[in-house]
């Protein structure tokens, strides 16, 4: 359909016609026959909400029914003399189309570029990451039933729901962004969201030196290490660009390689031809049917993968994913909360032991060293930069101790007249001990020259 206003003066085909259909999406009552006088801009857009039958307009293509929209506010502005100029009524026929079939006041922020991330918290309070800085935006919902609307909408498009009963979800948007919803009453002033953007353009390893995330010759040995087909975890805090730093590696999976990725809610960018994706399920309203990122990943083992990658290791699941590094699924790679290498060690550590697993830890550790052979740290920094800060090499053991190596760690030297800290990485040139994987792949060569040039000045 091609009309979305009814009434005397839009029809179906231009906007304009004697007289409307009788599908069209708009109430076909005349204006002026019954209709409430809109004297406020609240009362303005009901009127026009009334009017529009949300079944046909959920299939029009935006630019159309922001044209119709705009047609039928300019009509009933008319009708009851409110004072709008035509700037104003684009602005609230924008904002309509935004709460009909996109997410209202968030619409503007998700088409910005510069944003990163955006938090809200209630609806009268909206802020937005823009260069690693954290900034108030002035967008506003009109009311808590408002935002609650947009996030049960945001919810409900992948099969998932928030509600009292259901105060916490974790969802994506059609672009992959990662949202995470907390409602009330866990959330004291009204819904919360959090939204992680999904980035439009792919960021590979020298994008990430462009930013200032790494150094070239850093670059190279990642790229070596994900070629030979190392096990790689990293660690980093939140927002510090794990799943970035994850999505650069991938690029250096072969596209004969058969991919089976794990997450709680999809949002890796892998480029490879075979990539199977599996994505956890919450319970139903009776509480049945949850499938989580441990049943996930027993069952990737039986899908013949080459590589498993798992976008975030959070619990029990850790146990499964050591085994699957330690059982022929080389390259494999994983996310972590740590604030350091070693912290992630420990981290890992704990969730096997959560999986009830009754190992004692000197056998989970040993797991842990069979597995893991890189494990790389990344944080945002105060300048609002986010940096590699640790490449480190799991060793083996010494005793009941994990040996660790630093490869690569970032000394900050000083600070910028534009605020940005400046420094280098502290190199150490002892051999691998992943070297004979590296020779086999015939990539020692090109470690050594690599870990050379990150020495030098």
């Amino acid at each position: 359909m091609s009309a979305t206003l009814a009434g005397p003066r839009f029809g179906r085909r231009s906007g304009i016609a004697e007289a409307a259909p009788a599908a069209a999406p708009v109430a076909a009552e005349p204006i002026g026959t019954g209709s409430p006088a809109p004297d406020s801009l609240a009362e303005l857009r009901m009127a026009c909400l009334a009017r529009l039958d949300p079944a046909i307009v959920a299939a029009m293509p935006p630019e159309q029914l922001a044209g119709d929209v705009e047609r039928l506010i300019s009509e009933l502005a008319t009708h009851s003399r409110a004072q709008l100029n035509a700037r104003e009524q684009r602005a609230l026929a924008a904002e309509l189309v935004n709460d009909i079939i996109g997410l209202g006041p968030l619409e503007p922020l998700l088409d910005d570029d510069a944003v990163t991330d955006i938090m809200v918290n209630g609806p009268n309070r909206t802020f937005v990451e823009r260069g690693g800085k954290t900034l108030l935006s002035d967008v506003r919902f009109r009311d808590t039933a408002h935002l609650s609307g947009i996030c049960q909408r945001i919810a409900a498009a992948v099969g998932r729901r928030v509600d009292e009963s259901s105060p916490m979800v974790d969802a994506r948007l059609k672009d992959g962004s990662r949202v995470n919803i907390v409602f009330p009453p866990l959330a004291l002033d009204g819904p919360y969201v959090s939204i992680r953007k999904f980035a439009k353009k792919k960021i590979d390893l020298q994008r990430l030196v462009e930013f200032g995330a790494l150094t070239a010759p850093v670059a190279r040995a990642l790229q070596i290490a994900g070629r030979a087909r190392l096990n790689i975890i990293i660690s980093g805090g939140t927002g510090s660009g794990k799943t970035t730093m994850l999505n650069a590696l991938s690029n250096f999976i072969d596209v004969s390689e058969r991919v089976v990725t794990v997450e709680d809610a999809a949002e890796l960018q892998l480029q490879q031809p075979h990539v199977v994706r599996l994505e956890t399920r919450p319970s139903s309203l009776e509480g049945k049917g949850e499938i989580t990122q441990r049943d996930l990943v027993r069952n990737a083992l039986r899908m013949r993968p080459d590589r498993i990658i798992i976008g975030e290791v959070r619990g029990g699941e850790a146990f499964d994913m050591l085994q699957a590094m330690n059982t022929g699924h080389d390259g494999s790679m994983s996310t972590i909360h740590a604030n350091t290498t070693r912290d992630a060690l420990t981290r890992i550590e704990n969730m096997v032991q959560m999986g009830n697993m009754g190992l004692p830890s000197k056998a989970i550790r040993t797991q842990i060293v069979g597995a893991v052979d890189v494990i790389l740290q990344v944080e945002r920094q105060r300048d609002g930069r986010r940096r590699l800060t640790q490449v480190t090499e799991v060793c083996g053991m010494e005793g009941d101790v994990v040996s660790l190596n630093d490869v690569f760690q970032f000394e900050v030297q000083g600070q910028r007249e534009n605020g940005l800290l400046y420094g280098r990485y502290r190199v150490n040139s002892v051999p691998p001990a992943f070297l004979r994987r590296l020779a086999y792949f015939g990539l020692d060569a090109g470690w050594a020259e690599a870990v050379r040039e990150a020495m030098e000045p």
